[in-house]
């Protein structure tokens, strides 16, 4: 039978233990009839314990090709189905021995005797054979002593109620006794090493069904020689084994529900730090002695055991209570262990645990991995504090994990990025989650007062079982990066053409560093121009990479780069060492004629530096500079952080730099940003500069009537026509780049603009 074909039809089996139960309650009432007074032929009696036998045996092997539990369990099923089977021939030998010679004395015959040392060798061996959890030489000796306690109370039992009767019985008895002593203490001690032992493959409740059953199996001959005084044509065996194969039917039917009803993604219940069957061990043991001692005319004798029960109990119970304070804080312990203290969400070492369990679990399935990562998290920090920042953490843990099902594990990797884990998901599957997630990363969260709107990436990788999970992360990693390309919220699958562009940035970038190095890269300056006269008065610096194979690289295709791997700050050092010492050659070249300014961008790294603007007045220092022939330009994004970022700003207006707001118009630009940081420049945007004539009011007269009122100098940039410089001339501005006028050029090639006076002819540079 299939896998598919067990998941399909799991109630079609439950005729079985009906049946196996049936029967136990049939044999109890006929059992009830036939202690009142005999009734049918004795046969009848017996019959169950063969058909229970056959029933149980083939509930376990049901059990064992359950495909949706694990290999070792299935293999400790399909040993107990051999051993059930085993029990049942021991047990009809008996009863043919029983009615075959009906009279008094012990009926242990040899092949029973063989059959039930056959099956509990089976069982033993079928417990032993379970993988365990390692253990500490402490854990080790507590185990020996709970299992020690155990067997000396099973050996108590079976010495009072069986073995020393049949001391007096002949040599055969007495051997008999002792065969089933030592297989009951056999039995004891592996089961006792299983259940007392950290497991993960057999279901908690079957094992204590099966424990359960074994132990009833041994205790129920011991009982015969109080039931053969009143009745001595009934024998124990007759209802306890009925009994006992119903029990273990329980016990198989639990193990093979568990696999179908756990939740794939679901962790293992946390077993109880102690194990009870010790104590209850010392109870009967107790009980024996008071039922014992209680015919006695010595009442002294029974005062002291009173006594010595009395003390016993209460010892159980103050270490019962003890175990139980000990097994809350090491669950506290644990779930700090496991969990991120900020959204109590799993952790980097539980999402492992659990992707690790969902990709080697038993059957094939699919298993996706989602990684969520937060845009521009860092600003929000920087802006807004640490305490915002965590509260956003906060609800968009809450939103994800109201997205998953039961099934599936969302954790907190660190920083702003969250996992998911898919169980089961095929890439459709994974897609709805991800339409679920979007969703609800949709509305803005309300924290401190602050409407924050939540921009993620998220990237998927689609896998199975036997997977690696470092691969499945790695793929959702570079499939995020991917994802961010995309406007908004998005989220992408991972395919082989990323790793490979992947790979390519990750070569791009160690390049860089060595570019940085070894002087690959260089600047070129664009001129910036009087609009009436075209006299040069100033220029941008701008960077270019001379790449060994792939030719002259432009920003664009370096600068992200640098920006994700953090080279961007020594690439800023670098260009702004450069672009000091060239104005200072120049200056020293060509004295007045030099220009009057020199814009050099910065990058948003760059601003929440501490010691930024003390190294730009280092470097002032280092060339000689005049502070107010620098600007600093940076990007409407940068310029709204108020926290690090603005106070640099400062720094830098208190050095004297001149601040520039480069492409305006195109950001999330508002009149109190203008207002409240030191803003000395605006640069228009060339989409306002390029844009058709059409006989509105144009974008670019508002920009300067604004930079007017507010005192603000105004640059156009991207002028690539006459036409566009003279309607910016008209509309009141002073200066301009672009293309009109001059292409970026070397310093070689400007400084002959400069000895010639500084005058560009527009079209002709």
């Amino acid at each position: 039978m299939g896998a598919s074909e067990v998941l399909r039809a799991p109630r079609s089996w439950d005729r079985l233990l009906q049946g196996c139960g049936a029967l136990a309650a049939v044999t109890l009432l006929w059992f009830l009839v036939n202690a009142v007074r005999p009734v049918g032929p004795p046969v009848l009696l017996w019959l169950p314990t063969p058909l229970g036998a056959v029933l149980l045996a083939a509930i376990f092997r049901r059990t064992s090709r359950t495909m949706t539990i694990a290999a070792p369990t299935r293999r400790f099923w399909r040993h107990l189905s051999v051993a059930a089977g085993l029990v049942g021939v021991a047990a009809t030998a008996q009863a043919i021995d029983v009615l075959s010679d009906p009279g008094p004395g012990v009926h242990l015959p040899p092949v029973m005797l063989a059959a039930d040392g056959a099956a509990v060798t089976i069982i033993v061996y079928a417990l032993f054979r379970l993988p365990l959890a390692r253990q500490t030489a402490g854990e080790r000796l507590r185990l020996m002593l709970d299992a020690g306690t155990l067997m000396l109370a099973v050996a108590v039992f079976l010495w009072h109620f069986q073995t020393r009767r049949l001391l007096g019985e002949d040599g055969y008895g007495v051997a008999g006794s002792v065969v089933l002593t030592v297989l009951g203490l056999v039995a004891t001690m592996g089961t006792v090493k299983v259940m007392l032992s950290s497991h993960r493959f057999i279901d908690n409740r079957a094992l204590r069904l099966l424990a359960f059953a074994m132990f009833t199996g041994t205790v129920t001959p011991a009982l015969q020689q109080y039931l053969e005084v009143v009745r001595p044509h009934l024998y124990t065996l007759m209802l306890g084994m009925p009994v006992v194969f119903f029990i273990g039917a329980l016990a198989g039917e639990r193990q093979r529900l568990a696999g179908h009803v756990r939740r794939r993604g679901e962790a293992t219940p946390r077993r109880r730090s102690f194990s009870l069957l010790p104590y209850a061990a010392i109870a009967a043991v107790d009980v024996l002695l008071v039922f014992v001692t209680w015919g006695d005319d010595s009442s002294d004798d029974q005062v002291v055991v009173a006594a010595a029960v009395g003390l016993t109990t209460l010892v159980v119970l103050r270490q019962i209570l003890a175990f139980q304070e000990n097994a809350l804080l090491l669950d506290r312990l644990d779930h700090g262990a496991n969990h991120d203290a900020l959204t109590q969400l799993p952790n980097r070492f539980l999402f492992h645990k659990r992707l690790e369990r969902a990709l080697t679990g038993p059957g094939v399935r699919d298993v996706s991995v989602a990684l969520i990562d937060l845009d521009d998290f860092k600003e929000v920090n920087d802006t807004l504090g640490h305490e915002v920042g965590d509260l956003l953490l906060v609800a968009v843990a809450r939103r994800l994990n109201a997205c998953i099902r039961a099934e599936d594990t969302v954790a907190r990797l660190g920083g702003d990025e969250f996992v998911v884990v898919l169980d089961g998901a095929d890439p459709a599957a994974a897609d709805l989650a991800a339409e679920r997630m979007v969703e609800a990363l949709r509305q803005p969260v309300l924290a401190d007062g602050h409407e924050l709107p939540i921009r993620a990436s998220i990237g998927i990788a689609d896998g199975h079982s036997g997977d690696e999970p470092s691969v499945l992360l790695r793929h959702a990693d570079i499939a995020m990066y991917a994802a961010k390309n995309i406007a908004g919220t998005a989220y992408l699958h991972y395919d082989a053409a990323m790793a490979t562009a992947g790979t390519d940035h990750a070569h791009l970038g160690a390049e860089l560093r060595e570019a940085i190095q070894s002087e690959q890269l260089f600047l070129l300056y664009q001129p910036i121009v009087a609009l009436d006269d075209c006299r040069l008065v100033g220029a941008e610096a701008l960077v270019r990479w001379a790449h060994p194979t792939h030719g002259t690289l432009a920003p664009d295709a370096f600068i992200p780069v640098a920006e994700r791997t953090g080279l961007i700050v020594p690439l800023g050092r670098w260009v702004m060492r450069t672009a000091f010492r060239q104005l200072a050659q120049w200056l020293a070249e060509h004295g007045d004629a030099a220009p009057g300014v020199l814009n050099v961008n910065v990058s948003a790294r760059d601003l929440r530096e501490p010691g930024f603007a003390t190294d730009v007045g280092a470097l002032l220092a280092e060339y000689r500079l005049a502070a107010d022939r620098i600007t600093l330009e940076i990007t409407e994004s940068m310029a709204v952080e108020p926290g690090q970022s603005v106070a640099t700003l400062h720094q830098l207006r208190g050095l004297g730099v001149r601040i520039s707001l480069d492409d305006f118009g195109t950001g999330h630009s508002t009149l109190s940003l203008l207002h409240d940081c030191p803003i000395d420049e605006i640069k228009l945007d060339r989409s306002f500069t390029q844009a058709e004539v059409d006989g509105r009011v144009p974008m670019a007269a508002a920009v300067i009537h604004l930079a007017q009122a507010l005192g603000l100098h105004a640059v156009a940039e991207g002028v690539e026509t006459p036409q566009q410089a003279e309607q910016l001339l008209s509309l009141g501005y002073t200066a301009a780049q672009g293309y009109h006028f001059a292409r970026p050029m070397p310093a070689d090639k400007l400084g002959v603009l400069l000895a010639a006076g500084g005058s560009l002819l527009p079209a002709t540079v």
